[in-house]
């Protein structure tokens, strides 16, 4: 195993308890370390600070696996296999599937001590991410597979799982590339088989329910792995506020905005609660999907819904100076600080966004803005919203404060597992 010697200050942040050491953080020629190698970490007097996986491509070079214990090949795959089955039983008490809900995250990356290895769960549909050199090898695969294999093989043998059907457990895994890491990483395609199948035969398409709301999956097509399950908690806690607001105004109907509605989770939950709901995106796949889950729940509804495709801060914009009003905003923009640097260009993003919404939100509105920019802090996203307020004239109370679900737990040492800022606020 190759030795890798570390800063001081890389070798504080480790002993602190962060995984990641960058480019810059490494002392010495890794010239001869090989992609995706595990290595040992030290600092200058030689004090072990644990082993790791090293990438020859990345600005983390080494993500860390222990702090103390030494790893060879097997031992590494041992952990890797244990991990994920503490993992996936973590979920079966944090995120149980439920007739309500059946969809979850049972892989959090360097949440669940397996950075590089993101999975997630749509019904009876695994999705799993590879996301580096350490990871993406076909040993590593092998032992994810097999730690899957043993969990859902005692939940078949006891009868218990709401996927159990009379034939068994009905489970397809399959590997997702992420474009921008792969490219990163330099990563080789992912598999385009399934990595395990139980059941008959494999699923590319299913329905995945999310509070009592049906969903349309395909694996072949969305972002991340497909859907966005971090706001699962949210999506419910935003119609509850809104069912608040509206009753105290003593109205019955009210009308609302979801921009960057992607595949229309806000959006049709306050459909349950509102008299009209529009959702808005940019793009015409991810609207055409959110039309095919409108129809899916067109029971549930109880206002009409809406889709626009457009640019957010183009249409909001529009919307302000045209005078239209809403009962609730929902503000849900993908990431705008993809890096440290960008998160000045954000910040001044995030405050227009709120900016328009709070120009438009009624008296006693509610307003829900969320940031998933882990380059931003809360406390500098409240900052853009107290500014954008300062400049509307408007009061706004923070009801309530949120991150992503459970199932996305965060880690006090690894501030970048608290990524998803989630405000629902009242605007009067």
């Amino acid at each position: 195993m190759a030795t890798i010697q570390v800063s001081r200050r890389a070798a504080e942040r480790l002993r602190a308890g962060h995984a990641w050491i960058y480019r810059t953080d490494v002392e010495g020629s890794v010239d001869s370390v090989a992609s995706g190698a595990l290595v040992r970490l030290v600092d200058g007097r030689e004090n072990a600070l644990g082993c790791g996986t090293y990438s020859s491509a990345s600005t983390i070079a080494v993500r860390r696996m222990t702090r103390d214990e030494a790893l060879d090949r097997e031992s590494f795959l041992k952990l890797v296999g244990d991990r994920v089955k503490a993992a996936l039983r973590l979920r079966e008490e944090l995120a149980p599937i439920t007739e309500i809900t059946d969809s979850r995250r049972l892989v959090f990356s360097e949440a669940d001590e397996l950075p590089g290895i993101v999975m997630d769960q749509y019904g009876p549909v695994v999705m799993l991410q590879l996301l580096t050199q350490g990871m993406a090898q076909q040993d590593v695969r092998d032992a994810i597979s097999g730690a899957i294999l043993q969990h859902f093989g005692a939940l078949e043998r006891a009868n218990t799982h709401f996927l159990h059907t009379p034939a068994g457990v009905e489970l397809t895994v399959w590997e997702r590339e992420d474009g921008r890491m792969r490219e990163l990483e330099q990563l080789p395609p992912s598999p385009t088989e399934p990595l395990l199948v139980l059941g008959d035969a494999p699923r590319t398409e299913t329905r995945f329910r999310l509070n009592g709301l049906d969903f349309h999956f395909d694996a072949a097509a969305g972002q991340k792995t497909g859907a966005f399950l971090d706001q699962r908690l949210n999506y419910q806690a935003a119609a509850e506020a809104v069912t608040r607001a509206l009753a105290l105004r003593e109205t019955t109907g009210g009308r609302a905005l979801d921009v960057c509605t992607y595949q229309g989770g806000f959006a049709l939950h306050l459909a349950r609660v509102c008299g009209r709901v529009t959702g808005v995106d940019a793009s015409r796949a991810a609207l055409e999907v959110a039309d095919r889950n409108l129809e899916l729940n067109r029971a549930q509804m109880k206002g009409e819904v809406d889709w626009i495709e457009a640019d957010a801060f183009e249409l909001l914009r529009a919307f302000a100076q045209a005078g239209e009003r809403f009962s609730a905003v929902v503000l849900d923009p993908p990431a705008f600080a993809k890096s440290k640097r960008a998160a000045e260009g954000a910040m001044r993003g995030y405050k227009e966004l709120n900016l328009q919404a709070l120009l438009m939100l009624e008296p006693g509105g509610v307003l829900v803005t969320c940031s998933c920019s882990h380059h931003v802090s809360e406390p500098e996203f409240r900052e853009a919203i107290r500014a954008a307020a300062a400049d509307a004239g408007r009061t706004v109370q923070v009801l309530e404060s949120r991150g992503a679900a459970p199932d996305h737990p965060e880690v006090l040492t690894l501030p970048e597992t608290r990524y998803l800022k989630c405000l629902i606020c009242r605007v009067a």
